[in-house]
């Protein structure tokens, strides 16, 4: 049986119900796929009783452009992550099931270089797919939503790889372009000049099962299945210059209430939320990041993917993630509803067995029966412990070879040279050595903007701060490492890993105490008296560790103390900081504008100036200022360190393999190595710290 279920009836219609008029095709690997579904088999019984099928749904969510297994970082394969292998996963699936249904959920178009360099450098004409897209083409996609990274270029480019007919201001609705070969559906995401949905809600999708009557006779049965889309609405903040006044947001379960009725009443008999976001235990309101939990409880949702978190779900680990009130990851529901997380880049493939009963009119789920579980592209591990992954599926790599060498020779360009080693590796131990140069890239640009434009604000000191945006997370490559020698604009975009724009923000000197404490939370509390080994690192992101690196803000952090009572002896040149200074930071568009858990001001109150560039430009123009990067003026500035204190046990963290070296060559005397492989799975090390020293 073929991937997609064959058309009903007669294979002589797609439907796709829509309230708005936007439209989307299948492309010719799909179209091809369902013309081969309408030959032979059993026959079609829509008069039978009862039967029984199984639906398996198959999620990608948060690919982030890795359409290889390639870092363009590196200029290296890696193994660990790429659409490539995913897809042979998807492949495998389709052999095992007679029925799936294949959907992607979002955070698709932005992530690499790739993808940068399609949307920026050297954009892709209307008539051309993102490789992106194309590679997803071979797969034949069914359906999809957007994440908010979609909106990261703008909405002109957005209408234009998704084939056109955005009815927004500042974008040619009537645009026919290439698009990307699935019905995209997203329920609350409107334009300001309609009011109505951006892009499609939904779509409901008209196709046949093969399924076992009774009797256990092989029949085939129509149905019609509903997908429905959401987003964060954090993309009115993150991406505020594009879309403010264009577009405006509604939550996840609002728009659930209104459109999932309608699937309903337009035959639905079953309905898949593909939901841009995760899990999170805080009390629900309508700009939610992480709905998942109040999404679940709509009436009429049979099954939820999600996204965003980068996370996994369900988690049979000891400690899984994601462990609040109503998420089973043993039964792999979430409040009695199926549901997966494909963790991120195409590391896994997200299946829900959704086990269907027919009662001679139509479909119902038995959640009881149903079934949620991940399926990793890395399989194990060989004879000497090394990581084994499936291959990567032979199709898609030839789809995007030209886009895919034209990236590789647009990330070469040369723009500088460093004398040491840029890594972020022990950046959560105090090496500033691939954060100061983005502090003090940020800075200078603020500053002088400020100096030509905003005179207002003269007076006031200019400050910036950055954290470790790749620290491991994602395992043993996950961290910025830009060897010494040539800087190229990979090496720049390894630096700085989003496409964050710098914003600057005016706050005083308590202010930036509280932000400091905030970050803090990067750490676990450290207990001085416990003699058994303590874990340093908390869930805390890493890229939410924001710092100082200069020598005019010098500040110390004591883990032994509680989460907000840790940032201690913290001055401005040389001095106790004043609570009531004013300063101005450069940062970025993110944190300025959805920092509240760090301070309440970082709601894009407080912000000055929003630039249109990007940090990450920012700091390619910085680095060809400067052409020769060293340590001692560019990757040595220390401004914050432990607290000293003497602890009974040893605390530990986990950092890159055997990269004690990297620690030493940044100063770093109190730190050494107590195994080579930190049992994590992750390829990582575990480290000692000192904190006496």
């Amino acid at each position: 049986m073929p991937h997609l279920f064959a058309r009903h009836p007669s294979c002589s219609s797609f439907a796709l119900s829509s309230l708005s008029s936007r439209r989307h095709v299948l492309g010719a690997v799909a179209a091809a796929a369902l013309l081969a579904a309408c030959g032979g088999g059993s026959d079609s019984s829509p008069e039978t009783k009862a039967a029984t099928a199984t639906l398996a749904v198959l999620e990608t969510t948060d690919l982030h452009f890795n359409v290889r297994s390639y870092d363009y970082f590196k200029l290296a394969e890696d193994k660990s992550y790429g659409f490539e292998r995913t897809a042979t996963l998807v492949r495998a699936a389709r052999k095992e099931f007679a029925n799936t249904l294949l959907v992607d959920n979002g955070d698709t178009i932005q992530g690499t270089a790739l993808a940068d360099y399609e949307a920026v450098v050297k954009t892709i004409p209307c008539t051309q797919q993102l490789s992106m897209y194309k590679a997803m083409g071979a797969l034949g996609f069914d359906a999809g939503t957007l994440g908010n990274h979609e909106f990261n270029y703008g909405l002109p480019f957005l209408n234009q790889v998704l084939g056109g007919g955005l009815d927004v201001e500042g974008v040619d609705a009537k645009q026919k372009c290439a698009g990307n070969s699935y019905p995209v559906a997203l329920a609350n995401v409107y334009s300001s000049k309609t009011k109505k949905p951006l892009v499609q809600p939904y779509a409901l999708l008209e196709r046949t099962v093969a399924a076992k009557d009774a009797d256990g006779k092989d029949v085939k049965l129509p149905i019609k299945i509903g997908v429905i889309g959401f987003t964060t609405p954090g993309i009115m903040n993150w991406d505020k210059r594009y879309l403010e006044g264009k577009v405006y947001t509604q939550g996840a379960v609002e728009a659930a209430r209104q459109y999932v009725p309608e699937l309903k009443a337009k035959g639905a008999d079953i309905v898949v939320a593909m939901l841009h976001g995760g899990l999170d235990g805080a009390a629900y309101s309508e700009s939610m990041e992480n709905p998942g939990l109040y999404l679940s409880k709509v009436a009429g949702i049979d099954a939820m993917v999600m996204g965003h978190q980068h996370g996994v779900f369900p988690d049979l680990s000891a400690t899984p993630a994601f462990s609040q009130s109503g998420a089973d990851n043993k039964a792999g529901t979430v409040n009695g509803v199926p549901a997966v997380m494909a963790s991120s880049w195409g590391k896994a493939l997200g299946v829900i067995q959704l086990s269907l009963k027919w009662d001679g009119k139509a479909w119902s789920v038995d959640k009881t029966k149903s079934k949620s579980e991940l399926r990793n592209i890395q399989t194990g591990k060989d004879a000497a412990g090394k990581a084994v992954y499936v291959e990567a599926d032979a199709s898609v790599a030839p789809l995007i070879e030209t886009q895919h060498q034209a990236a590789i020779t647009y990330v070469k360009t040369p723009i500088g040279s460093t004398d040491f080693r840029m890594s972020t590796q022990f950046a959560d131990v105090g090496d500033p050595g691939a954060i100061q140069i983005v502090n003090q890239a940020q800075r200078d640009y603020v500053a002088a903007y400020i100096e030509a434009n905003l005179p207002q604000y003269k007076g006031l000191p200019v400050l910036s701060v950055s954290a470790p945006f790749k620290s491991g997370f994602q395992g043993a490559a996950d961290y910025t490492d830009v060897a010494s020698g040539a800087l190229s604009i990979s090496s720049a975009a390894d630096l700085y890993l989003y496409p964050n724009t710098v914003y600057a923000v005016k706050v005083n000197g308590a202010d930036v105490k509280d932000w400091l404490e905030a970050a803090s939370k990067r750490f676990n509390q450290i207990d001085p008296a416990k003699t058994g080994e303590q874990q340093l690192i908390s869930s805390f992101p890493g890229y939410n560790f924001d710092m100082f690196t200069t020598p005019d803000v010098q500040y110390e952090i004591d883990v032994t103390q509680a989460a907000g009572s840790r940032i201690k002896n913290l001055t401005y040149l040389g001095k106790p900081i004043d609570a009531a200074q004013e300063f101005v930071i450069a940062t970025n568009n993110y944190r300025a504008t959805s920092g509240k858990s760090f301070i309440s001001k970082l709601d894009g109150s407080s912000t000055i100036w929003a630039s249109p560039d990007a940090n990450r430009d920012v700091v390619i123009d910085y680095v060809k200022k400067h052409a020769n990067i060293t340590r001692v003026a560019h990757g040595s500035a220390r401004s914050w360190r432990f607290a000293k204190v003497r602890i009974a046990g040893d605390v530990v963290f986990s950092s890159g393999p055997n990269a004690i070296g990297v620690a030493q060559a940044a100063g770093l005397s109190n730190i050494s190595l107590v195994a080579a492989d930190d049992g994590s799975g992750k390829g990582t090390s575990k480290y000692r710290v000192n904190l006496a020293d």
